[in-house]
Formats: structure tokens, sequence, C-alpha cells
């Protein structure tokens, strides 16, 4: 791939984005096919996201500041200004690997607390920040880059309207807002677990069948904007901020773009690619500059 995603939705760019889409399928088809993908490892890490607080543990949009100060490439931005994102190298599933993570995500998390004090600031780790406003979610406080104007632009113009919260629970809450920034009241620790390419459907359906009761055990978020809501807002929030449809395509039961799974997979990892490619619009395109049969051919490895 080339340069970072854009807005461009011009017929023709998106008849070559999806193009390409298939053509990257079709390759890691090939790819595990020919077993190129490597197996008997099992490996995980993790993503951990987090929100930047001043004094008054309100969301403090100094995430340049502060990655200005952290010389490691661990870190990286986030939608708004008032997150940063940490990510953690993956190791061996064996031995003492979790406490291994632990004790790197606590690390890691030192230094950015560090940087962040020496702007008058610090880390909250939270899955919403209980103290975040409506007013905070302004494009004022988007982080400066391409890819987060561009998907701001696709999902706009793709909704054709403002963005709609509506969310019930102990209170509720009905917001509307005229950009993406509402997906940025959400943070998380993402794990990731890598798996044998054969072994990939049987575990993502066990992954599906226990997600519920996990989820139950794992709830992090029941406050927004001073409303008790769901035990995890996040869910409702990150689904309906993301929905680019519309009131007439909900009573056609078309699937949301955010969801957890619409059944069991039987073959592999690219039954979820086909479904997403067959079922949603292309929303953001990219310059692609590869072929990837072409290097297949070669004896390389398509970035895809």
């Amino acid at each position: 791939m080339g340069s970072d995603p854009n807005a461009d939705t011009r017929p023709e760019t998106v008849r070559r984005f999806t193009k390409a889409l298939l053509a990257d399928l079709q390759a890691l088809e090939a790819m595990l096919e020919q077993g190129m993908i490597e197996s008997g490892v099992r490996r995980i890490g993790c993503e951990q996201e987090m929100f930047l607080v001043d004094q008054s543990w309100r969301p403090a949009p100094v995430s340049v500041d502060v990655l200005g100060r952290l010389s490691h490439d661990a870190f990286t931005t986030e939608l708004a200004l008032f997150n940063l994102e940490m990510n953690i190298e993956p190791r061996l599933l064996a031995g003492t690997c979790f406490s291994d993570l632990e004790a790197r995500i606590t690390e890691l998390l030192g230094l950015a607390d560090e940087a962040a004090r020496g702007v008058g600031a610090r880390v909250v780790l939270s899955g919403i920040l209980p103290t975040l406003a409506k007013s905070d979610l302004s494009l004022d406080n988007i982080t400066p880059r391409p890819r987060y104007y561009a998907l701001n632009e696709a999902l706009t113009r793709m909704r054709g309207g403002a963005y709609r919260l509506r969310i019930e629970g102990m209170d509720e809450l009905h917001v509307e807002h005229d950009s993406v920034m509402l997906e940025a009241c959400n943070t998380s620790c993402q794990v990731h677990l890598q798996v044998d390419a054969d072994e990939f459907a049987r575990l993502y359906n066990v992954a599906q069948l226990v997600v519920a009761p996990v989820l139950a055990a794992a709830v992090n978020s029941p406050l927004l904007f001073g409303r008790r809501l769901w035990a995890e807002t996040r869910i409702a929030l990150f689904q309906q901020s993301l929905d680019t449809r519309s009131s007439s395509v909900h009573l056609r039961d078309l699937a949301p773009r955010v969801r957890f799974g619409d059944g069991w997979i039987k073959r592999s990892v690219t039954e979820l690619f086909q479904e997403d490619i067959a079922q949603f619009r292309v929303l953001m395109t990219q310059d692609v500059d590869e072929d990837p049969f072409a290097l297949l051919d070669q004896g390389q490895v398509p970035r895809l």
C-alpha cells in the first residue's frame, strides 16, 4: 500500500481500489493454500489506549506534545488529541508471558505518564473518561493527521447528516453531533493472539461463543456525559458513532459496520473479508502500488 487513506470516492477511484482489494484477497487465499503463513507458534501482544487529563481530570488535548517528549516507537496517535495508543511487542505464549506483558505495559505507561507530566498532564486508563463533555469533541481536538480528517469527511458524507446517539440504561442519552469525534470517547486494551491459519476458523468460532460471558466479567464503562447507561457503554457508542445506515436501511435489517459477527465461519479468515467487501460500500480509498501476484511469483511476500 502507498499513502494514508483518503476520502476520494469518485467512481473510478472506488473501482480501482475495489479491484485492488479483491486482488489482495485472492493473493491471501493463495498464500493460505501454499502454506506461506507462519505456523506452529503462538504469540500474544496488545494495544493499550489511554486518556490524557489535566490537573482537574479533564481531557487534555496535548498528545502531540507528549509524543514529542517520547523517544519510543511503541507510542502513536489516536483520533483525538486527548488520547494516545501504545503498542506492545508480540511475545511467545509460554512461560511467564502474561506477567512479562503486564510488566512491559506498566513500564511503558510510566514513560507516557512522565512525558505527560512534563506538559502539565497525566495518563489515565478508563473505558470512557467520566469527565468527558460533548464540548470536548469538537474538531479543534481532532489529531491533525490526514487519515483522521479523511475518516471524518468520509463518514459524514456517507451518513448524510448528524451523528446520533440513542442509548438507554438507568438513564437515557439522546445526542446529536457534527463529527466522528464521538468515537474518541472510547479507549480499550486489545489483546491479540496469533494462531495457525488452519485453526483460525475453529478458534474464531470459540471466541464468538464465549464473548458474552467474558464481556460480562470485564465491563468498564457505565458513564457517558454524566448519564448512567450500559455497564459496557462502549459497545453502543462505538456501533452508533460509526454506523452509516439510514433509518430506511435499518428497517431492512442490513448489518451495521461495527458488530460482534453474524455467524460461524467454516473454512478460513478470508470469509470475514469476503463478507465485508460484499456488504459495505467503500468508505475510504488508498493509492495501491503493488501487484500481489507478481510479488508472489518472485518469491516475495506482498503487504496486502
